[in-house]
């Protein structure tokens, strides 16, 4: 397994999914790739934190 680039599909950016992070996924069960890089990852989970809270 090889590090991926990919392209955040909020910001445009591009991130690197690790091979660490598709074990970790793998592991977890997920089948998809992240869609977010980290940064819109973590601003969407205050996000939703903020509305549920």
């Amino acid at each position: 397994m090889e590090d991926k680039n990919l392209k955040c599909s909020d910001c445009g950016a591009d991130f690197v999914f690790t091979q660490g992070e598709q074990e970790f996924y793998a592991e977890k069960g997920f089948t998809n790739e992240p869609k977010r890089c980290p940064d819109c990852r973590r601003l969407n989970k205050q996000r939703r934190n903020n509305y549920n809270g």
